[in-house]
């Protein structure tokens, strides 16, 4: 069985590790010294095994905005099927840390979502929510969600993706439905 991981993220090095890469740094502690990232159409992949299952991460390089076109191509390429995409991305709605993981639902204002929502023609696609707060003030929502981690949460964030991990490895073994009683809210 395999599954298509998705992590948001916008590429290059003045991204790097602000809070709108989570997906990005999640997936980099899903690998940890097991493999490496290699350049592919769209994007970075890595291939993981776990508990029989086969899991593509991908990094696009497409940037947010354009989050489906590597969703797509790599679904369509891999044959992998709606219910084996989970997507991670940050979410400002969520209290910093939080996960929270779903079947479906809006893109929420989030333009990785919202294009990717286009592109399959539906929002009947998993997706794993990580809290990044939303301490900013008025007009500076942008300057925040590409900013980096303050020092308290850098200070909890290791946890924080040690619990992501766990979260994923958990879906591709036992499925959405438990992994949503486990993990939600946690």
């Amino acid at each position: 069985m395999k599954y298509l991981i998705v992590g948001l993220g916008n590429p290059g090095s003045e991204y790097a590790h602000t809070r709108h890469n989570i997906g990005f740094d999640v997936l980099d502690a899903l690998v940890a010294s097991n493999t490496i990232f290699s350049p592919v159409k769209h994007g970075e992949m890595a291939t993981l095994k776990h508990k029989g299952r086969t899991l593509l991460l991908l990094k696009p390089n497409t940037y947010m905005n354009l989050s489906g076109k590597a969703v797509m191509y790599w679904m369509q390429q891999e044959k992998i099927n709606l219910e084996h995409l989970l997507i991670i991305t940050d979410d400002i709605a969520l209290p910093f840390g939080t996960i929270r993981i779903k079947p479906r639902g809006s893109d929420g204002g989030h333009n990785g979502l919202k294009d990717i929502q286009t592109r399959l023609g539906t929002n009947k696609y998993h997706r794993f929510r990580f809290g990044v707060g939303n301490d900013f003030s008025k007009g500076r929502q942008v300057d925040f969600v590409l900013g980096k981690w303050n020092e308290e949460e850098q200070h909890k964030l290791t946890e924080r993706l040690e619990r992501s991990v766990l979260a994923i490895q958990s879906y591709a073994s036992i499925g959405l439905e438990r992994t949503m009683n486990f993990f939600n809210n946690t």
